[in-house]
């Protein structure tokens, strides 16, 4: 299925979708007889520690420097190397079947998913420098780890290896290939089970790549009709189990889908509303999800709101505005593809998941909403415009009134909806709003496993009072104390009742400002929440 714009051009959007792949094999060996380009070592400060005689006590590091003769303990005390978070030392010493040792330092203490995906990371940045092609990694101390435990940290290394060798290069002249080609696994088992472990990793790590990358393309190349092409590419690559229907703006319009219609008027580029459903192979089903995503793929942005008089459009100027991150809005629905993609190669059974995003443009012309505006959602409900900037909560809410009618029992919708978020929270955990204790639950011990970042926020009922209209059943904004709140509680309109729901505001966690690129946040947990489901 092909998607066009108004120009008549074809789309062409070019995503990684294997994500660099690495070679990936546990074995039991001993760490001396290993042979490759380097051999990584994670280890703890308490692992760095040395006798009266500046020898390691830890077993794995007293053997890798007896039969270095000694030069691991010199070189990383000259290193200053004492196994900090953070820290990492590649030493190329003779004696070995490798050319070169990596310590990668894990801290006090390492035991969180977080900690070893870390040290996935690290090993790829370490083969990169040393510019390793075969790579093994260990542990310093995996005594007494339990088998749960070993899986769970091999596929953890695993993820954070593939999302390591990741750079997005596909907008530079030059690009250069990922080093790291295969990665052995030592001292953490063998087997199906562990193979299985891994297999996963790449799959859950593989789409939080294609996440980053539709996040990071810019508006000119990521329009929605490219959207509801990648998102009609994945229903093709997994069409056992995953189907689309991609519903155009008359189609739309047939839904009576005036809040969503209404923000994607000004652009010249049509809307595209996406669906996913996937159903497993075989089986009964014992639960039905959906999950919603924000999909402006270019927005204008927040920080400073002027009244430009010519159409009253609220436009974000200034400095600090990030208007050219605006791409960015689209954060939520890359989090729903990419969770899509990987549940596609997953094939979990027990469960269907509706995978829904209104995808659009919010632009200025002549056909724009205006302040003032009244749209009327797919409910029927009215909704005033007193801001024309709030309006990826329009495009949300009758996402969310279409998921309800696919007879789901549990939605959870991600968003990059408010600036008041990131303050709260700051820039890396994400916003939780949901009246139900049972699913803020489940949504919470799937990040344990993912390692992503949650706060639950109030949903504070007496704050609605801000969000009622004279002329209509309630305005888009209610001012800015309480604004993610606010928003939250418009959306919570749009629900039905009977409906377990839950709203993440991932404004802040779904850009890395430091490094300009984006995150992939949210794919994880949700795959993660999804197969609790299904079990």
């Amino acid at each position: 299925m092909k998607f066009q714009d108004n120009d008549t051009k074809m789309v062409v959007v070019s995503f990684v979708k294997n994500a660099g792949k690495i070679a990936f094999a546990a074995k039991e060996i001993d760490v001396g007889e290993w042979k490759g380009d380097m051999l990584a070592v994670g280890v703890t400060e308490k692992d760095m520690t040395k006798d009266e005689n500046s020898k390691f006590q830890n077993s794995i590091l007293k053997k890798l420097d007896r039969l270095l003769g000694g030069l691991l303990a010199e070189v990383s005390s000259e290193e200053d190397f004492t196994g900090k978070s953070g820290q990492s030392t590649v030493l190329r010493l003779p004696g070995l079947g490798s050319k070169r040792v990596g310590l990668i330092g894990l801290g006090q203490s390492a035991s969180s998913p977080s900690a070893f995906r870390g040290l996935g990371e690290a090993v790829a940045a370490a083969a990169k420098t040393a510019q390793a092609n075969s790579v093994a990694v260990v542990l310093a101390s995996s005594e007494g780890l339990s088998n749960e435990s070993k899986l769970g940290i091999a596929s953890a290394i695993a993820s954070g290896a593939v999302l390591g060798i990741h750079e997005d290069n596909r907008y530079k002249s030059e690009s250069k290939k990922p080093q790291l080609k295969s990665l052995d696994i030592l001292g953490l088992g063998t087997g199906p089970e562990l193979e299985k472990k891994l297999k996963y990793a790449e799959d859950v790590s593989s789409a939080i790549v294609f996440g980053r990358e539709l996040v990071n393309s810019p508006a000119n190349v990521l329009t929605p009709a490219a959207l509801a092409e990648e998102a009609s590419k994945i229903a093709s690559s997994y069409s056992d189990v995953i189907s689309a229907n991609i519903l155009t703006a008359e189609q739309c319009k047939e839904l009576k889908m005036g809040s969503y219609l209404g923000v994607a008027a000004a652009s010249d580029n049509p809307p595209y509303f996406i669906h996913l459903c996937y159903k497993p192979l075989s089986g009964p089903i014992k639960a039905k999800l959906a999950l919603v995503g924000k999909g402006l793929t270019f927005d204008r942005f927040l920080i400073l709101v002027l009244n430009v008089l010519s159409g009253g459009y609220n436009i974000k100027t200034g400095p600090g505005c990030s208007i050219d991150v605006m791409k960015i809005d689209m954060g939520g629905s890359a989090a729903v593809l990419g969770s899509a993609k990987a549940l596609g190669q997953i094939k979990p059974p027990g469960v269907e998941v509706h995978f829904i995003v209104a995808s659009c443009e919010n632009m200025i012309s002549g056909t724009g909403m205006r302040p003032g505006d009244i749209l009327t959602a797919s409910n029927g409900k009215t909704i005033e415009v007193n801001n024309t900037d709030a309006e990826g909560r329009l495009t949300l809410a009758d996402a969310l009134v279409y998921a309800c009618n696919q007879g789901v029992e549990k939605i959870v919708d991600l968003a990059t909806l408010t600036g008041a978020c990131i303050v709260a929270l700051g820039p890396s955990i994400a916003g939780v709003f949901t009246p139900s204790d049972e699913l803020a639950k489940e949504v919470f011990e799937a990040s344990e496993i993912s390692g992503e970042k949650f706060w639950r926020m109030p949903l504070e009922d007496s704050y609605w009072e801000s969000m009622k209209s004279g002329v209509a059943d309630m305005v888009n904004t209610g001012g800015r104390p309480g604004g993610a709140i606010t928003a939250a509680l418009f959306l919570k309109q749009f629900v039905d009742e009977k409906v377990q729901w839950m709203h993440i505001d991932l404004a802040g966690p779904v850009w890395n400002e430091k490094k300009r690129v984006a995150t992939g946040f949210g794919v994880s947990t949700l795959v993660e929440w999804v197969l609790k489901n299904s079990s």
